[in-house]
């Protein structure tokens, strides 16, 4: 059974740090490109940041200089450090394992629960 739970949300104030965490078990992690996703009350959801297996991140625009993520794969875990907060990165934050064996024509992708992050005074 695969399992993807997200930990490290909490309130912020504008311009502080909070560390989200993702632990995976179940599927052979290092096979996986791992993602931070983000939904904010009335959005769809966006992509944050992901890693591939070879350690390649991308971010997307407004977090880019303020936000880094890492993964670890002796501990299956994948981290999201995020800096200089603003109100607006205030959302439920996903954690995405996404693996798409090559020529098998099928997508294996898990989503955890989500954890709120919430940046206000």
């Amino acid at each position: 059974q695969v399992q993807v739970v997200e930990s490290g949300g909490g309130l912020v104030q504008p311009g502080g740090s909070l560390r989200l965490s993702c632990a995976v078990s179940g599927v052979i992690f290092r096979l996986y490109t791992m993602a931070w996703y983000r939904q904010a009350p009335g959005k769809q959801r966006e992509l944050v940041a992901d890693i591939t297996t070879g350690g390649t991140t991308t971010y997307t625009d407004s977090v880019k200089g303020r936000f880094t993520i890492s993964r670890d794969n002796a501990k299956n875990t994948v981290a999201l450090q995020m800096n200089s907060l603003k109100p607006e990165d205030t959302a439920v934050y996903y954690c995405n394992a996404k693996w798409d064996p090559v020529g098998s024509g099928t997508r294996y992708n898990y989503w955890g629960q989500g954890t709120q992050v919430t940046v206000s005074t």
